[in-house]
């Protein structure tokens, strides 16, 4: 079986390879034939450290396809089944999925620290208890959610991870109010989605900051109203806000000095959203009178912030109905094999979202 495979942490290439076998198999597992998967930030991150992740791994977390295999004590999914790999499944029992808090469950995070893959070296992980840069693997049954037979299985692959974050993030955690100013650092895949679902909320002013010029012209087509490279964000607050600040800021780098940039350019009371998955050891420092006097709401987004399986159906709703543009979102498509040129266009940013088609 081929698979993308990173040795060490650190590396910048993926070697494909074609003697990886996906383990695990049995009861309350299922296996699944992947057919599309999405490149997304998150595992460039894995990849050179900032998200932790034990080595060797199959990065890719955003995928679709069809089973070909349940366990035994499977019986909502059967082979031949279309489904969309959900990289944080809930457990349903936990005190988080009781609160009805199902994306801060931790029993995804669990599969993580146990081998998908095997190589005649040893074993290899699967990214976020994933991996999905493959042609098949197993997961555990919660991690497959069917999907229509209407959904290709490109769009499918992209709802596993980077739409329903970003759209989560603007329809569940900030519930953007109709009317209201946005700004949203970064640009790519989900920084769109946070695009699309404040427009969607009825934002009367959509600010996209980005340095790089296509990722701005696709800003507007997808719904900002001003599309500004990261410099020019003081004259936007100035010429939009009159000076106050911006109503909601959802920052979609993950970085300290983003972050800080988009508290800065929050207006008091107002709020911001914090969706880039960061580094543990990048610390925003803010100091306590500005916490209290500014009285700004700052808002960590997991994973759209609400429940998964709702999010999926919402966003093929809203797809079907042509509210949301998902096939736009899909710039680039490479096969498996050339998986390390779909990476050189997540780093040099021509990618919104590349597409893997296996």
């Amino acid at each position: 079986m081929r698979a993308a495979v990173q040795h060490e942490i650190g590396q910048d290439k993926l070697e494909v390879l074609d003697d990886v076998e996906a383990v695990g198999f049995g009861p309350g597992k299922v296996r699944i034939r992947v057919r599309a998967t999405g490149l997304c930030h998150s595992d460039l991150s894995a990849m050179n450290g900032v998200l932790p992740q034990p080595a060797p791994f199959v990065p890719g977390h955003e995928g679709a396809g069809e089973i070909t295999e349940v366990g035994d004590g499977v019986s909502h999914l059967k082979s031949g089944d279309r489904v969309v790999v959900c990289w944080l499944p809930a457990c349903g029992v936990c005190p988080a999925c009781k609160r009805g808090q199902t994306e801060l469950c931790l029993a995804g995070f669990m599969n993580a620290g146990t081998p998908n893959f095997k190589r005649p070296g040893g074993d290899v992980f699967g990214f976020a208890g994933t991996g999905t840069f493959t042609e098949e693997v197993v997961v555990d049954a919660g991690c497959a959610v069917p999907i229509p037979d209407d959904v290709p299985f490109d769009i499918a692959a992209l709802i596993g991870c980077g739409v329903t974050t970003g759209l989560g993030a603007a329809l569940n955690t900030a519930d953007v109010e109709a009317g209201s100013s946005v700004a949203v650092i970064g640009c790519g895949g989900v920084g769109i989605s946070a695009i699309q679902g404040a427009r969607l909320k009825g934002a009367a002013e959509i600010v996209a900051v980005d340095p790089v010029a296509s990722r701005r012209e696709a800003a507007l087509r997808f719904g900002a109203t001003k599309a500004i490279s990261p410099d020019e964000l003081a004259d936007a607050k100035q010429s939009v806000t009159g000076g106050e600040g911006f109503d909601y800021v959802f920052e979609v780098v993950g970085k300290s000095a983003t972050a800080r940039t988009a508290y800065d350019h929050t207006r008091r009371g107002g709020t911001l959203v914090v969706v880039g998955a960061g580094a543990m050891d990048d610390f925003l420092q803010l100091n306590m009178f500005e916490l209290f006097f500014d009285e700004k709401r700052i808002l960590p987004s997991m994973y759209g912030g609400g429940d998964v399986l709702r999010s999926y159906e919402r966003t093929v709703a809203l797809w079907r109905a042509g509210r949301i543009d998902l096939e736009g979102l899909i710039t680039h498509r490479v096969p498996l094999a050339e998986i390390n040129e779909a990476l050189d266009q997540m780093r040099t940013g021509t990618a919104l979202r590349t597409c893997i088609e296996i």
